[in-house]
């Protein structure tokens, strides 16, 4: 029997959750259904069921926001719960990413937006209460109004903190790293037409990481870059529907 807390346990774990996730087939019979309802009742019965449990069909657009963030918060959370206790920080930390646009906002002095205080882990940033400032997306933010535009900067140095010393000198890691950095550096450049293009290549790139990291610690960032690319693509079909119900669909 396989403990809890290893890396052999949660490659076993992330490995099964690899092999249920939505395949291109699944994925196209949710882009093909106009309707939100008829929509939703698809994704209900898909690999993707666990991230749409908490939507409802009359859900807001940030009700629907806070149910997606609230269920990738918590794989996170429990990749990081399989993992040993020395990857854990490094995992856990994954979490904030989902708060860098609204930290960015506030960090430039933009006013707090009301949907924060319906988010528990929101509080702290829509009261500005200063003794709540002590950890995740409320430390960081307090040492973004510095220097704003290092935002990303400040995540990564901290993550980097969090890593173990000997995992952070991983090979596999360092090509993750590097992968990511080539989707940042490609978004950036005035000649993108095709977003979703460049993910799919994102995506295709990250699978063929994960196969090589058999037993690799690093194989849990690699997953978890898989889930943001489903949470994204699930949140741009649910939020196009509810948002801009008469946009045209994908082809």
């Amino acid at each position: 029997m396989i403990d809890a807390g290893s890396v052999e346990y949660a490659h076993a774990r992330m490995c099964a959750r690899y092999g249920s996730r939505p395949d291109e087939l699944a994925w196209r019979r949710i882009e093909m259904i106009r309707d939100f309802d008829a929509m939703l009742d698809a994704a209900r019965t898909s690999p993707l069921g666990d991230w749409v449990a908490e939507i409802g069909p009359d859900a807001s657009v940030h009700a629907i926001e806070l149910a997606l963030r609230a269920h990738l918060r918590e794989r996170i959370a429990a990749i990081a719960a399989w993992m040993p206790s020395t990857w854990r920080a490094a995992i856990e930390w994954c979490a904030v990413l989902v708060d860098l646009p609204v930290l960015q906002h506030l960090a430039r002095g933009g006013a707090p937006p009301l949907w924060l205080r319906d988010d528990p882990l929101h509080t702290a940033l829509s009261d500005g209460s200063p003794d709540r400032r002590e950890t995740g997306p409320a430390s960081l933010l307090a040492s973004a109004k510095v220097d704003s535009d290092r935002l990303a900067s400040l995540w990564r140095a901290e993550w980097q903190r969090r890593l173990p010393v000997r995992g952070a000198r991983s090979a596999l890691l360092g090509d993750f790293i590097r992968l990511l950095g080539e989707h940042v550096a490609a978004f950036r450049e005035p000649s993108l037409v095709d977003g979703w293009a460049r993910r799919r290549a994102l995506h295709a790139r990250l699978a063929q990481l994960f196969r090589r990291a058999t037993l690799d610690p690093a194989a849990a960032f690699i997953f978890l870059a898989l889930s943001a690319l489903d949470f994204e693509r699930l949140r741009g079909e649910i939020l196009r529907r509810v948002a801009f119900p008469r946009l045209p669909l994908a082809t």
